[in-house]
């Protein structure tokens, strides 16, 4: 196991399980945010996604939900997701240990065919629990949204004397539009199942206060622990994967070098050919006369 620490931020790279029972205060965090691997086959640098069988992949998961709880403070959130076909198992564990005040539907398009012979999910629910249902932190005023029937319909509400027009903001329902993250988006990092910034900002902003302290045991590309610091909240993020872990060092700015290598987020193909079209450019005097002979294969050899 490898502690990074900057500026109330800690990164473990190293097993959950062992970080939480070793290095995590039990009442001692006020969000955490869980995504945790699925149980349906995605690659993770090599890591597969997939128990022997589902019975595993749930004692797995009670395992660390029973951990995680201990860690919440007593006014501490717990956001959780999984796969659609696992989730009523985790909100039946959940029933008898945290109080589950909302069931939230992530909704999201998709470009490609989800399914042909039954209807494909677009969809991957959480659920937001809280330990005590009467002492927890929920700023509304925070991540209030467009109230379409105020503000762009402009209707009038009669039962009220006298008559005054719909609110023009509401807090949001649960069911959340917000696009999955895609390859040529800026905050894309290189992994399966990257959540997006507006999710986790929406979550966070909601749920704690500046300072707080947010954890995310299986970070990933670490949105949580960076959105956390766009907030001026503190984080923990824990990460088995080395290279996820490089990503989250740079991303925190943590370290600008990790063994010798510089951690630079990594040029995607379409950055490429953009990086070569104006070197090519660079290559003529603003008035189009030509400085040198040259063209794109050779550039950068």
């Amino acid at each position: 196991m490898q502690v990074f620490k900057k500026d109330g931020h800690t990164i473990y790279n190293g097993d959950a399980f062992e970080v939480l029972l070793n290095e995590i205060d039990d009442n001692s965090i006020d969000l955490i945010f869980v995504d945790p691997p699925y149980n349906i086959g995605k690659d993770f640098n090599g890591r597969k996604d997939k128990w022997a069988t589902d019975k595993e992949y749930l004692e797995w998961s009670y395992s660390w939900i029973d951990l995680l709880i201990k860690k919440l403070k007593s006014d501490g959130s717990l956001y959780i997701m999984t796969s659609t076909q696992f989730m009523p198992f985790f909100d039946i564990y959940l029933q008898s240990r945290i109080n589950i005040l909302s069931r939230i539907i992530w909704s999201y398009d998709s470009s490609g065919v989800q399914a042909k012979n039954y209807f494909g999910s677009m969809y991957e629910p959480i659920l937001f629990c809280v330990k005590d249902k009467s002492n927890y932190t929920f700023n509304s005023k925070d991540i209030l949204v467009d109230a379409k029937t105020g503000s762009k319909r402009k209707l009038i509400d009669y039962r009220k004397n006298p008559p005054q027009p719909y609110s023009t903001e509401k807090v949001p329902g649960n069911v959340w539009d917000f696009p999955r993250v895609r390859y040529r988006m800026p905050e894309y990092e290189k992994h399966p199942t990257q959540k997006p910034i507006a999710l986790l900002e929406r979550i966070i902003k909601a749920s704690t206060n500046v300072g707080g302290v947010v954890l995310d045991p299986f970070s990933g590309t670490f949105t949580t622990s960076f959105v956390a610091k766009t907030l001026n909240r503190k984080s923990i993020g824990i990460e088995i994967d080395e290279d996820y872990t490089k990503i989250g060092l740079r991303r925190l700015s943590i370290l600008k070098e990790y063994n010798g290598e510089k951690l630079e987020k990594e040029i995607r193909t379409f950055e490429t050919k953009k990086i070569i079209e104006q070197q090519t450019l660079a290559l003529f005097e603003p008035d189009g006369t030509q400085l040198y002979k040259t063209n794109q294969a050779s550039i950068g050899k």
